[in-house]
C-alpha cells in the first residue's frame, strides 16, 4: 500500500508493508509535521531574562568610589561567560585576560603583566569573529588607558587608590552633598521645616531645586537594584510646600570681614549666604534689576514661580547680606572696576554666570526676527515678554533652554512653534520629561535637521530656514555625530528664530585685569581660588561652563568654606535637626510615584507652575520606599552622614 503526501510543492512517494502500515503512518507525520516548531517560553529562559534584569538594576545602582581595576575584572567576566566558543581570541583569549587581571588583584602581578594584558587584549580586538570579543577587549584597553594609575598602584604597592569617601549614593552624587536620606526620613514623618532646615545646612535654594534641580541623586539610588529609583525632588517639593516659611539659622559673631560677590545668582548667593552665616560681611553686586541669576533670567516662571523663588532669596538676605542691585563690575562708564573692590573687601568671589548669546553660525543670522533664548527669557525675566501671537517660530536647539523657549513660545500665543535639532530626540540634552511636555503642548520636533542657512525677504525679515537632512554617524562622546544624508534642504516658513545652542561668558574684563581664563572660562584651583590673584575666588558657570543649578550652589558652598579659611578661620556649618530612626521592615517591590503636569491644553495657555505636588498619602508611600542607605551597611560604619564642614 502506498501513501502519497505533498511536501513542498512536490509528491513524494513511500512504499510500507500493510501489516506495518498504522505504525510506519505516525512515525512518518510526526516527522514530517514537526519540522518547524514555534518557541516557547522555558522556566530557564524565564529565570536567565530577570537574572539580566537584576544585573541591569545592579549596574544602574552601581555606587561610586568602586575600584576600577576589579570592577573592569568583574565586566571581563560577564563578557567571557557570554562567548559563543567558536573563535579562539574569544574563547581562549578573554580567559587568559580574566586570569591576568586575577593575578593584579591578588598581588601577582608585575608591570610585565600589564603590557602583556594590552598586547592581548589588542590581537583580540582585531581577531575576533564578533563584538562579544572584539568589543571586550575594547573594553579593558579603554580601562587600561583611563584608568592607568590604579593598575600602576595594584601592582607597585598591592593597593587600591580608590576609597568610599561617601558612601551613600544619593549624597555622594549631589553636587552640593545635601543629606538626601535626612530629609526623606524627616519629611515622611510630617517634619517639613527640619527637612528645610536640613537642606540649608548645604543648600540655601530648597524650594528653587524641588522644582528644576536635575536631581543626579536619583541616578544611582539603590533603590534601583529592586524597581526603580526614589522619587527625591518631589518628596523635597513635599517637603517645601508644607513648610511654608522656615527662617534662617543665627550667624556666628560678626569677624569684621568683608567680602565682595560679584553676581547674584545662586552661586553667588549661596557663598553669601554661608559666609554671613560664618560672620563675615558680605555685599553682593548685580548688574541686572533683581537677583537670581539664570534662576530668574533663564528659567520660565511655569517652571519656577517668580514668588517661589523669591521664598529662598528672601530667607538668604534675613541673614544680613547686602544688595546693590544694577551695579555692573567692569571696565565702562559708572561700572566699579574690580581693582577697587579688592582695595576695599578682604576677599573677592566672582559668579557672574554664562549669560552671553551664542551664535548658530549660519549665513543670514543677521536678519531681522533672529534672536537668542538668553534674549528672550531675560526679557520676560525683567517683565518684557514679545509679541508672538500668530508667529511661525523655530528654535534651533535641544537642550532644557531650548525646551524652555518653545514652551514659552507656546504660551506666547506662537501659531506653531518647530524645534530643529541636527541629531536624533534621543540624543537631546534636555530632560526628558521636559521633550513629551512640550510635544503634547503642541510643539513639532523636526530630528535630524541641521540649519543651513536663513532666508530673508526684501525687508531683510526672516522669512524661511533651510535646513538639510542628516543620520547617525560615528559614535563621539556617547552620542552619534549626524553626518549629511545627501539629500536636498528642506525649506520651514517661519517668522522669528530663536537660537538656543548654548551660552557664553562675559569673561573678556576679567581677562585684561589679570584674572586668567580659557576658553573664555574664568581658570580656578581646585578650591576655587583664581591662580596669582591674592584673595580672589570664582565659581559656578563663569569658572565651570554653562552647568546646573545644583552645581553653581555647590560651587558657592566650596568658595565660602575656602575664603572663610583664606581669611584665617575654621567656622562650621551645621544643622542640630535629629533624623528619625529607620524603620527595621522588610522592603518589598512598589512602583515609584512620578510627578504628574497639568493637562496640556490649559498649562499652555497660561505661565503657572504647570507641574504638580505629590498628595500626601503619595509622599508617604515614596518616603518609605528609601532604603535608608545612611544607617544601613558601609553607610552606618562610615558615620552615615557629615553632621558639619
Amino acid at each position: 500500500m502506498a501513501d502519497v503526501i505533498m511536501l513542498t510543492g512536490y509528491l513524494r512517494r513511500k512504499f510500507v508493508y500493510p501489516e506495518r502500515e498504522n505504525r510506519k503512518m505516525e512515525n512518518y507525520m510526526d516527522l514530517t509535521m514537526n519540522r518547524l516548531k514555534l518557541p516557547s517560553g522555558s522556566d530557564v529562559g524565564k529565570v536567565t531574562e530577570e537574572l539580566y534584569g537584576d544585573m541591569e538594576r545592579r549596574i544602574l545602582a552601581g555606587p561610586p568610589g568602586q575600584c576600577p581595576v576589579d570592577l573592569t575584572a568583574s565586566f571581563l567576566k560577564l563578557c567571557h561567560a557570554q562567548t559563543c566558543g567558536k573563535c579562539v581570541p574569544c574563547r581562549v583569549g578573554l580567559g587568559q585576560m580574566c586570569n591576568l587581571f586575577d593575578d593584579i588583584l591578588k598581588g601577582r602581578g608585575t608591570m610585565a603583566t600589564l603590557s602583556l594584558m594590552e598586547r592581548t587584549a589588542r590581537v583580540i580586538a582585531g581577531t575576533a569573529d564578533c563584538t562579544i570579543g572584539s568589543g571586550t577587549a575594547h573594553m579593558v584597553l579603554k580601562a587600561l588607558e583611563g584608568f592607568r594609575e590604579d593598575f600602576r598602584e595594584h601592582v607597585l604597592h598591592n593597593r587600591c587608590l580608590y576609597h568610599l569617601g561617601q558612601p551613600i549614593p544619593c549624597m555622594a552624587l549631589c553636587p552640593a552633598g545635601v543629606d538626601v536620606p535626612g530629609y526623606i526620613a524627616l519629611t515622611a514623618s510630617g517634619r517639613y521645616g527640619d527637612a528645610v532646615r536640613l537642606i540649608r545646612k548645604d543648600n540655601p535654594f530648597p524650594t528653587a531645586c524641588a522644582l528644576v534641580c536635575e536631581h543626579p541623586c536619583e541616578s544611582r539610588c539603590r533603590r534601583n537594584m529592586l524597581d526603580s529609583a526614589v522619587n527625591i525632588r518631589g518628596l523635597k517639593r513635599v517637603a517645601v510646600d508644607m513648610a511654608g516659611y522656615v527662617a534662617p539659622p543665627a550667624c556666628a559673631p560678626k569677624t569684621g570681614k568683608k567680602i565682595a560677590v560679584i553676581g547674584g545668582g545662586p552661586s553667588g548667593l549661596s557663598a553669601a549666604f554661608y559666609l554671613q552665616l560664618m560672620g563675615h560681611r558680605t555685599t553682593v553686586f548685580e548688574k541686572r534689576k533683581k537677583l537670581g541669576g539664570m534662576l530668574r533670567y533663564g528659567i520660565p516662571s511655569y517652571r519656577l514661580p517668580r514668588e517661589r523663588l523669591q521664598d529662598d532669596i528672601r530667607a538668604i538676605l534675613e541673614t544680613g547680606v547686602e544688595v546693590r542691585l544694577e551695579t555692573a563690575v567692569g571696565g565702562g562708564k559708572g561700572e566699579m572696576p574690580v581693582e577697587e573692590l579688592r582695595r576695599e573687601y578682604d576677599a573677592v568671589y566672582i559668579a557672574i554666570g554664562a549669560h552671553a548669546d551664542k551664535k548658530i553660525g549660519i549665513e543670514g543670522e543677521d536678519a531681522a526676527g533672529v534672536i537668542s533664548a538668553v534674549e528672550l527669557l531675560r526679557g520676560i525675566g525683567d517683565g518684557y515678554a514679545p509679541e508672538l501671537n500668530g508667529k511661525r517660530i523655530c528654535v534651533v536647539g535641544g537642550g532644557n533652554v531650548a525646551m524652555d523657549v518653545t514652551r514659552t513660545s507656546i504660551r506666547l500665543g506662537a501659531e506653531k512653534t518647530t524645534v530643529v535639532y541636527r541629531r536624533r530626540k534621543a540624543d537631546m540634552t534636555a530632560l526628558q520629561e521636559e521633550i513629551e511636555s512640550a510635544i503634547a503642548e503642541g510643539a513639532e520636533v523636526m530630528e535630524l535637521f541641521a540649519p543651513d542657512y536663513i532666508e530673508s525677504d526684501e525687508d531683510g525679515k526672516v522669512a524661511a530656514l533651510w535646513a538639510s537632512s542628516q543620520i547617525p554617524g560615528p559614535v563621539r562622546d556617547g552620542r552619534p555625530t549626524p553626518v549629511p544624508s545627501g539629500e536636498a534642504s528642506v525649506r520651514i516658513e517661519c517668522d522669528i528664530i530663536i537660537a538656543a545652542v548654548g551660552q557664553g561668558i562675559e569673561s573678556r574684563y576679567f581677562e585684561e585685569s589679570g584674572i586668567g581664563a580659557r576658553r573664555g572660562v574664568i581658570s580656578t584651583q581646585d578650591n576655587g581660588a583664581v591662580s596669582g590673584m591674592d584673595g580672589v575666588f570664582s565659581g559656578g558657570d563663569c569658572s565651570t561652563g554653562p552647568a546646573t543649578v545644583i552645581r553653581a550652589i555647590a560651587s558657592g558652598k566650596v568658595a565660602a568654606a575656602n575664603i572663610d579659611a583664606y581669611l584665617g578661620y575654621d567656622h562650621k556649618i551645621r544643622s542640630d535637626v535629629e533624623i528619625p530612626e529607620p524603620e527595621l521592615s522588610d522592603h518589598t517591590l512598589c512602583g515609584r510615584v512620578n510627578m504628574k503636569e497639568r493637562e496640556a491644553s490649559g498649562r499652555k495657555c497660561d505661565f503657572e507652575i504647570a507641574e504638580c505636588g505629590m498628595s500626601l498619602k503619595e509622599a508617604g508611600q515614596e518616603a518609605r520606599r528609601c532604603l535608608r542607605c545612611d544607617h544601613f551597611g558601609y553607610g552606618n560604619f562610615k558615620g552615615g552622614r557629615r553632621l558639619e564642614w
